[in-house]
């Protein structure tokens, strides 16, 4: 879902950097006050597993489409919303700046789309009801708890992978995009993502599921003590078995992505070359809006890029790819530490 430059006229494009501009004061703000020495490692490890995890393109079957997580929900239950808000603009800038994934003058829609949705409304209205609630409590304390993880995963998925699609939809009418009809370009855009929000949902509830049963007092709003439930590893452990998946999967899955357009580049141009629809129809070279904004913001991308659409500049090689996974695992994981210990230096100050 992350959108180009093309996408977008600058007034949306400053006016979606400000409101997720916004987000991110009061998240930073929030972050201040926390005092959990937990969220350093996790934050670092969770971040690290959802880049690694948007690397892989898994195909909507019958479609000729691929989609990939969001990863917002999967952050927010496990370092909750304004931690988690802040660790997917990390894991977006870099994917923007480093990979040329996204545009440079539509990040700021790509956070609110991607980010803002699972972060808060998938926490607040979703994950934090279905887990103070009492749904499922005739099956047992753990068992129970195990299906609110579950429900409210996918549930979470769902809603927040609508939400963004509706979001770029809305976005890109605003800019005055005639080619992309609202009625059609939502009728694409939304039972494609209905798809690939419900395959997020079930990754995410896997996850979250063995951080349960692992170290259940790193998922929000869980009561372990209350539900009886204790972790089989140590945090220690359950990290570094986060962190050794994060590496398998983006430098050594991510070999397997699919090759298929994702759902916003499927909605846009189609699949005729694999025998699907063409959906829209737009030329890939000439569709969209130009400004000397984007053009700005294009050439800022080209000069930070070195691992380009996450491989070697100019070379096909698949080493490029998995040294792109675990390098911008790295970076991200990283960048997530500073934040966490930039924000225990200002509470001490």
């Amino acid at each position: 879902m992350h959108m180009a430059d093309a996408l977008l006229s600058p007034a949306v494009a400053v006016t979606m950097y400000a409101a997720s501009g916004i987000a991110a004061g009061l998240s930073i703000s929030k972050l201040r006050r926390d005092d959990d020495a937990r969220k350093l490692p996790t934050m670092a490890v969770s971040a690290a597993l959802v880049f690694a995890g948007q690397m892989i393109n898994y195909t909507i079957p019958g479609t000729g489409s691929s989609g990939h997580m969001c990863g917002g929900m999967l952050l927010s239950a496990l370092l909750g919303p304004q931690a988690g808000f802040l660790s997917m603009i990390v894991i977006l800038a870099i994917q923007c700046l480093f990979f040329a994934d996204g545009g440079l003058m539509a990040l700021g829609a790509n956070v609110w789309n991607m980010a803002f949705y699972g972060c808060f409304v998938g926490y607040y209205l979703i994950w934090r009801l279905v887990m103070r609630s009492d749904w499922f409590s005739g099956m047992g304390d753990r068992a129970a708890q195990r299906a609110r993880i579950i429900c409210a995963s996918i549930l979470g998925c769902v809603l927040t992978l609508q939400l963004g699609a509706l979001s770029v939809v809305i976005e890109t009418s605003l800019s005055g995009i005639t080619e992309l009809p609202f009625g059609a370009f939502l009728a694409l855009m939304q039972p494609i993502h209905l798809a690939i929000g419900l395959i997020e949902g079930v990754v995410t509830a896997a996850v979250l599921t063995f951080v349960y049963e692992s170290r259940p007092e790193l998922l929000m709003d869980v009561d372990a003590a209350k539900t009886g439930a204790t972790g089989r590893r140590s945090l220690r452990t359950t990290i570094v078995i986060l962190a050794i998946v994060a590496a398998v999967v983006g430098g050594g899955l991510s070999l397997l992505a699919s090759s298929n357009p994702d759902g916003l580049e499927w909605a846009l141009f189609g699949n005729a070359e694999a025998g699907y629809s063409q959906n829209m129809g737009l030329d890939e070279e000439k569709f969209g809006v130009s400004s000397g904004l984007a053009d700005a913001a294009g050439s800022v991308q080209e000069a930070t890029s070195f691992l380009p659409d996450y491989a070697f500049p100019g070379s096909e090689s698949a080493a490029g790819t998995t040294v792109s996974g675990l390098v911008g695992s790295a970076m991200v994981a990283g960048v997530a530490v500073l934040i966490c210990i930039a924000g225990g230096f200002f509470r001490k100050r």
